[in-house]
């Protein structure tokens, strides 16, 4: 009977891992949601805490297309905010490939030899 005990065991702990997860899901959800206002935010909180099992079920029948469209906006904001900033530091060349630039404005004459030092101390520090 210990490895039934066992098993009984294991799976009540990952039930319990399991709703400590959807209920983090809800409320970040709750905080991360535009639509409610304060008090909206407020009666779902206390709902989900003195009404626990029947406040997350309400919650994901109400919000959880809404819930969805969230996470994936979410995702999309960061994943844009990934490749631009990603972006921004392909473009920044090496320090040689920058002063190389900047000597060949000055050649062209483009820029002064006097806004080339300066511009090449602010590379080299």
């Amino acid at each position: 009977m210990p490895l039934m005990d066992l098993f009984w065991t294991m799976l009540w702990l990952f039930l319990f891992f399991a709703w400590i997860w959807l209920l983090i899901t809800i409320f970040s959800d709750i905080f991360r949601s535009e639509d409610l206002g304060g008090w909206g935010k407020a009666l779902w909180i206390l709902f989900t805490v003195f009404l626990p099992y029947l406040g997350v079920l309400v919650y994901l029948i109400a919000r959880g297309s809404s819930m969805q469209q969230r996470s994936l906006a979410e995702v999309a904001a960061r994943e844009e905010m990934t490749r631009a900033y990603v972006q921004q530091v392909a473009r920044s060349g090496s320090t040689a490939e920058e002063l190389t630039q900047l000597a060949n404005l000055r050649d062209t004459g483009v820029i002064t030899a006097e806004e080339f030092n300066q511009q090449k101390a602010k590379l080299l520090l």
